[in-house]
């Protein structure tokens, strides 16, 4: 690895107590340039501009796919990731998908590292503040031809965050618009997927709700995932959610709530989810909480379901009674370091690990 520390650190100007999501970033970032066939050295250097012009390939022809995880800290000081193996498998996947050149283990999971240590300053402590980490790869080749790209950057950059959503959320269960269809890109995290789903939320925003409940493209008939989320039904005690496809990613936390869920022995069944079944069942009082999680979100619980032109709005629970916040609160304190970690998904940074690059 190529190490290029910053002079000008901007940590001064960083104020821990009053932080946004993805508006301010650290110190420095990971860069990797991909040419002749392959990947060349590894950089950590200043955050900054980087030299592209309009006509590079992942603009105009949408080769770009990325990761999202963070880094926590605990009350000690201590710095740690969270199941980094998972985000690099699903890049990975991601950009065999989209026709680009995988990465190597060596370059995700040491790159964050080293990116994690130096700015460790940078992270947050505090509930729901954290680091967020955005690995990406792009085309960067100029050339104006639909075709694959002979040039990619593999980079990561990081912001300080707190919590994404503070209050339960309303969302409109969607008849018309689809996140992804069968053999497309919705199991890969492709920049474009985010783009066309901007419109759509837009026009949910403006009949008062925050997020979509986004459903099959074929019938519109089941579940598949809401906003950037993975999706949660709990009917009596019962959780539901749908099964990873072609068609929805295969979260992270998604994937930590099942196996939450199952080793506190909560009936959890990884199932297609239909509207009907969801409706029926607010009807008879026996739907109890509809949630999203997400590495952003962490969980994001609903208040209401918009259906058609009806509104159903969902009881409200306690902590105590509430599977989505104490699920969230098992999977938080494993992620800070505040409760055992039986799963082993906690990733200590070990201190100075630029020393021994």
């Amino acid at each position: 690895m190529i190490i290029q520390k910053t002079s000008n650190s901007r940590i001064g100007d960083f104020d821990p107590n009053n932080i946004g999501f993805g508006a301010a970033f650290i110190d420095h970032m990971i860069i990797c340039e991909y040419e002749n066939g392959k990947w060349g050295d590894v950089k950590l250097m200043p955050y900054g501009p980087l030299p592209f012009t309009p006509a590079m390939m992942g603009v105009n022809y949408g080769q770009a796919c990325f990761e999202g995880m963070k880094a926590y800290k605990d009350k000690d000081g201590e710095v740690y990731l969270f199941r980094p193996e998972k985000n690099f498998e699903r890049i990975n996947k991601s950009a065999k998908r989209l026709a680009m050149p995988e990465i190597t283990e060596e370059m995700f999971i040491d790159g964050l590292k080293a990116l994690v240590d130096v700015d460790r300053a940078w992270i947050p402590y505090g509930e729901g503040k954290s680091l967020y980490l955005r690995p990406l790869i792009f085309a960067t080749e100029e050339a104006l031809k639909a075709r694959i790209s002979n040039k990619y950057m593999f980079a990561i950059v990081a912001t300080p965050v707190q919590s994404y959503y503070t209050e339960p959320v309303s969302v409109k269960i969607s008849d018309y618009y689809s996140r992804a269809a069968s053999g497309g890109v919705g199991n890969a995290k492709a920049a474009g997927n985010y783009a066309a789903a901007f419109y759509p939320t837009k026009l949910a925003n403006e009949e008062g709700y925050e997020q979509i409940i986004w459903t099959d493209d074929a019938t519109h008939e089941y579940f598949e995932e809401s906003g950037t989320m993975n999706v949660f039904v709990r009917i009596n005690d019962t959780i539901y959610t749908p099964p990873t496809s072609d068609k929805i990613l295969d979260g992270v936390t998604r994937d930590s709530f099942i196996q939450l869920a199952k080793k506190r022995g909560i009936d959890i069944k990884v199932e297609p989810i239909e509207v009907a079944k969801v409706v029926e069942a607010h009807k008879n009082g026996e739907l109890k909480e509809v949630w999203g999680v997400g590495t952003a979100v962490v969980t994001t619980a609903f208040k209401a379901l918009g259906y058609k032109d009806e509104k159903l709005v969902l009881p409200i629970l306690s902590d105590e009674e509430s599977f989505a916040i104490s699920l969230k609160k098992n999977l938080v304190d494993i992620q800070t370091n505040q409760s055992e970690d039986p799963f082993g998904w906690r990733v200590k940074v070990e201190k100075h690990i630029l020393e021994t690059v």
